[in-house]
């Protein structure tokens, strides 16, 4: 068994890689260099073709440094030998390469120049076309691990892609250098070629080799990596640091850390030792190859085929091509590996979304005349058996408000996603105003759909852009943000605030005010008046406010809702009894509708949970 079998066959039963990563997949990855080479183009093309421009001017600099190195020792020798005193050629030579070497210098700091620029901006680029596509993506894909897998992948090439910008046009840079070198020393000795190859060729093939593996490593490892990210920010976060204090989880994240972190170093380990051990072993067949080289550029020398100054250009070029070819070849190892991780990229931007817009939409009613109408509507989360709604039929008329009561789990919180189109029902259908909400684009529906979730987002924004939300293309319209802001009552909030509406909010930045949860919840309120929606939405609206304020909230509903339809979710019963019809879950199933009048008449499940939350007020 040769040694190169060994290698591959002791590699392949490693089963702490994370499987292995085939030559031809590794190889088919390539794939992805010409679409990523038109994004480094498109992001600056002026910028990118002068780069190209001084990249093949500094490619020709090396040999020609060899050459006038070649011509100063034999005008040495030459002056030596006939003892003249006529140095003005050998000064105009030495003059050349100091001209060259500094014209090097120059460009190549032109160059990282132009790499930095090009590479800041093709981030920002990329950062920015991830942000625009997970827009677009379902919220149900969010649900699935992984997915989130895929977009933490994508994140990372993100920033991490200037890396092999420079690569790929340090790789043309360098393939035009060597084929001035090649020139040379075939004027010389084309054998010297074959030893060449003999010298840089098994480094190429371990490290690609290992490259592979190492991909496959930090693949299979994608969820563990994220878990440790969860743990480290478990560990060291605001909104964690109470529960991590009185219930002494210190010690159970950091274990917890431990253990998985040290799971991936021994993993790491194992293959980081392989590769320094067989990269030793082939870079030293390298050494041997350049050495009998060298010796029979030196034989050749002192039979007097070559002279002196020939010696020092042939071993000057050799020494730097081979250095050129081993730096093109691990580049290419590098760029293969780089773009089984552009992969990633890519694949992120292949997920498409399911909720779309038809190709011909119909009008969104202005205003919606009848309003929506579940017919048998049933609903799984992806990955999930259990149905979260099953054959919800009921009727959601224009201008009435509509409040949701069950137990937790009862489907509540679905059911408002799946009016939003958030999501689509896996049985039956909505209707509005008689047509399948499929057949309206989902943007102006999500437009005139106002909703404040339970689990509301705590930006980490000033306080009068986190009640733009509501509305963002009118967060300048300062007066509509503050009118909002009274409405809700967050203006007494935002008013004992240093900065006002421009206060930095939460406590991620520096400067920022961290609000209560009553506080925030109020400003989160404020987004449901900033927006001039048909349907509003309100899940728990006053779960984390005080009687008082809960109170003054309801005083102000009836103008949040006027005219327009409203869904109400809330465990208070208190807040149902201003709709006009409620609407009972049990187990993602509608068992009763009607006025809260009607329903304690029926004596049945709302009449039960009315009088169990009665009955602590007594």
């Amino acid at each position: 068994m040769t040694l190169w079998k060994k290698l591959l066959k002791s590699s392949a039963r490693d089963q702490n890689y994370g499987g292995d990563l085939s030559l031809k997949e590794s190889l088919r990855a390539l794939r992805h260099i010409p679409p990523f080479l038109r994004i480094i183009w498109n992001t600056n093309p002026w910028m990118v073709a002068a780069n190209m421009v001084l990249r093949i001017a500094t490619a020709g600099i090396p040999v020609t440094t060899l050459w006038i190195g070649k011509l100063v020792i034999d005008e040495v020798i030459g002056l030596t030998a006939s003892h003249s005193q006529d140095t003005s050629h050998l000064f105009f030579l030495l003059g050349a390469g100091l001209a060259l070497e500094l014209l090097s210098s120059l460009l190549i700091r032109i160059i990282s120049l132009l790499d930095a620029l090009v590479g800041d901006q093709m981030s920002i680029r990329s950062s920015v076309q991830l942000i625009e596509h997970a827009a677009r993506l379902d919220l149900q894909q969010f649900e699935l691990p992984a997915f989130y897998d895929k977009l933490e992948r994508a994140r990372q090439q993100t920033t991490g892609r200037t890396i092999l910008m420079s690569s790929l046009l340090s790789q043309a840079q360098s393939l035009i250098s060597v084929c001035f070198l090649i020139g040379g020393l075939v004027l010389f000795n084309p054998w010297l070629i074959l030893l060449l190859v003999v010298a840089v060729l098994p480094t190429f093939i371990s490290e690609l080799h290992f490259n592979r593996y190492s991909y496959s490593l930090a693949r299979s490892w994608t969820p563990e990596r994220r878990e440790l990210d969860y743990l480290r920010h478990v560990g060291a976060a605001d909104h964690t640091a109470k529960e991590v204090k009185i219930f002494g989880l210190a010690s159970f994240v950091k274990e917890r850390f431990v253990t998985l972190s040290q799971k991936y170093f021994i993993a790491n380990r194992k293959l980081a030792i392989q590769r320094a051990g067989w990269g030793f072993l082939f870079n030293g067949l390298g050494e041997v190859g350049y050495y009998i080289a060298y010796l029979l550029m030196v034989l050749q020398t002192i039979a007097g085929g070559i002279s002196i100054g020939d010696l020092t250009f042939l071993s000057g070029s050799f020494i730097r091509l081979r250095g050129q070819l081993q730096g093109i070849l691990s580049s290419f190892s590098s760029i293969a590996q780089n773009a089984l991780y552009l992969q990633d990229f890519f694949e992120f931007f292949d997920i498409k979304p399911t909720i779309i817009s038809p190709e011909k939409p119909i009008p969104f009613p202005q205003p919606i005349k009848e309003g929506f109408v579940f017919e048998n509507v049933s609903f799984t989360y992806p990955g999930k058996n259990a149905y979260a709604v099953r054959n919800l039929s009921f009727t959601l008329h224009a201008g009435e408000k509509l409040a949701l009561v069950g137990e937790n789990g009862a489907g509540k919180t679905t059911l408002v996603k799946l009016i939003s189109r958030l999501y689509d029902p896996s049985e039956g259908r909505i209707l509005l105003d008689g047509h399948d909400l499929r057949e309206y684009d989902p943007a102006e529906l999500r437009k005139a759909t106002g909703v404040i979730f339970q689990d509301f987002v705590k930006f980490q924004f000033t306080a009068g852009e986190n009640i733009a939300v509501g509305d963002i293309a009118a967060r300048q319209e300062h007066g509509r943000i503050a009118e909002a802001a009274r409405l809700s009552l967050a203006d007494s909030v935002i008013e004992s605030l240093p900065g006002k509406y421009e206060q930095m909010l939460g406590n991620r930045f520096e400067g920022g005010s961290e609000l209560s949860g009553g506080q925030w919840q109020k400003v989160a309120l404020g987004r449901a008046y900033m927006r001039d929606a048909q349907l509003v939405i309100l899940d728990e609206p006053t779960a984390a406010l005080d009687a008082r304020a809960e109170y003054e909230v309801f005083e102000r509903f009836a103008g949040l809702t006027e005219g327009k339809m409203a869904v109400i979710i809330s465990h208070r019963f208190s807040t149902v009894r201003m709709a006009d019809r409620i609407l009972v879950l049990k187990n993602g199933e509608a068992v009763e509708i009607g006025s809260h009048e009607e329903l304690l008449a029926a004596n049945g499940l709302y009449a039960e949970l009315f009088l169990l939350q009665a009955q602590g007020y007594v």
